[in-house]
Parts: C-alpha cells; sequence; structure tokens
C-alpha cells in the first residue's frame, strides 16, 4: 500500500483524537459502560475526583490514539515502511496508556505524601479548639474553613457528610478509607474509639501529633540517606578517578622519560 494513501486517514485520525481530547462529553456514555479492572475510580475517589472517572478515561484514551497516530506517521513518512509503523503506533499506544495510569498512580502518592506531612500542624490546631472547649466535628469546622491544605479538605468532606445525616463516626471513618494512610487511619481509629468510649480525645491527639512527628523525622533521615548514597556515586566514578589520573600522569610521564 502507498505511503500517500494512508496519510489521509492517519490525518483524520489525529484530528478525531484531537476532537476527542477537547470535545469529551460525547464519549462519557460510552466510557460509563467500560469495566473499571485496573482500579482507576478507586483512585481518583482517593484524590477527591470520583466524579471525574469518565473524563479521565476519555482523555487517556485520546491521548494514547493521539501518540499512535503520531508514531504511525513517523513510520510512513521517514522510515517509509507500514510493518514498522503500525509496530510503532502500537507500542506507542499502549506505553502512553499506560504511562497516563501511572501518572495516576503517581499523583495518588504525592496527594497521600501531602496529606500525611500536613498533619502534625493540623492535628495540633484540632487540639488547641478542643482545649478551647469546641466539640470534635465544630472543630474539624473551624479548621475546615480557616485552613487551604488537602487534609483541610477532607476535613471539609466529612463535615458535608454529617451535615447531609451520616453520622460523624461514619463519616471519620470514610476519611480513613479514603487517603488510605497509615497514620490517617490509626488517628480515625483513635478518634473514633475515644469518641466512643468517652475518653479524653486531647490525650489522645497530642499522641498522634508527636507520633506523626517521629514519622516525618524518620521519613526525612531515610531520604537523608539516600541523599547522601546517590551523592557518592559521582564521587566514586568520576571526582575520584580524576583524582587519581592526575596524581600519578607525573609519575607514569617521567617513567616513560626514563624508559625512552
Amino acid at each position: 500500500m502507498n505511503s500517500k494513501q494512508i496519510l489521509i486517514p492517519l490525518l483524520l485520525a489525529a484530528v478525531g483524537a484531537l476532537l476527542l481530547i477537547v470535545d469529551t462529553d460525547s464519549s462519557l456514555s460510552r466510557i460509563k459502560r467500560l469495566p473499571d479492572s485496573s482500579g482507576v475510580r478507586t483512585r481518583l475517589a482517593r484524590i477527591g475526583q470520583e466524579a471525574a472517572y469518565e473524563t479521565f478515561r476519555v482523555k487517556q484514551v485520546s491521548k494514547a490514539l493521539l501518540a499512535a497516530a503520531i508514531a504511525l506517521f513517523i513510520g510512513l513518512v521517514i522510515a517509509r515502511s507500514f510493518v514498522l509503523g503500525l509496530v510503532l503506533a502500537i507500542s506507542t499506544c499502549a506505553a502512553t496508556f499506560l504511562l497516563v495510569d501511572r501518572q495516576l498512580s503517581k499523583e495518588v502518592i504525592r496527594y497521600r505524601a501531602s496529606i500525611e506531612s500536613e498533619f502534625p500542624s493540623i492535628i495540633e490546631m484540632l487540639t488547641l479548639a478542643l482545649s478551647a472547649g469546641e466539640t470534635p466535628l465544630g472543630a474539624m469546622t473551624r479548621i475546615s474553613e480557616r485552613s487551604h491544605g488537602l487534609l483541610a479538605f477532607e476535613f471539609r468532606t466529612v463535615v458535608e457528610s454529617v451535615r447531609l445525616g451520616a453520622p460523624f463516626h461514619l463519616a471519620l471513618d470514610g476519611l480513613g478509607r479514603r487517603v488510605e494512610s497509615d497514620v490517617i487511619r490509626r488517628f480515625v481509629d483513635a478518634l473514633i474509639t475515644a469518641m466512643l468510649r468517652g475518653a479524653p480525645l486531647i490525650d489522645v491527639l497530642q499522641r498522634h501529633a508527636a507520633e506523626a512527628r517521629q514519622i516525618q523525622r524518620n521519613h526525612l533521615m531515610d531520604k537523608a540517606g539516600k541523599a547522601e548514597i546517590s551523592m557518592m556515586i559521582p564521587v566514586v566514578f568520576l571526582i575520584l578517578p580524576v583524582s587519581i589520573l592526575f596524581a600519578l600522569w607525573p609519575s607514569i610521564n617521567h617513567l616513560n622519560l626514563f624508559a625512552a
């Protein structure tokens, strides 16, 4: 098949992929019927974007098709081989599809890390509010209205769930399930247990804030250790050989002169 006969359908496919990226509403009904075997809905729910599942799927498929069209175009125009272009298109399409999915997983990890970094400060604010006489729900409402972080956004979700009629402990349990962090899970379980049993909440919050600070300190020490090891790589493989070469080169030069 002549490559010129394939360019027109290829360009039409690229234009269709671009239109699919821009106009996502036309494909939402089809995307809703597709099975979610990779757990995209769950990961989107963990970052507070569960309603954006159809839009995410449309953009993922559109980017994969557009990348495949570009790869096929390169194979036909530059390599002048339809088989090579087809192989490049299929591999590029699959790689782009998986890359978008992996970016979502990385975004979930960054979201959880940001919440864990905000956790000690938010819990200290919650402790101060409870010490001033606020109720747990009132303190959480005040923090969600005055703060702008991700954990404050999660608190706002809990407050909205309670206002819609959900019990407070179930809304808190939803927070622990949604974020899926060990630190948040332990805090939620301890807070629910203390409220149901009538235990003092301030001691529980102070203990979890101190524990979160210690976890952050250990995490920073681990990162510093890994950075130290990575900094040794250019020292051992680049700076040290050059230093040895500068130290030995005059001796080697003089030995060559004596030998001559």
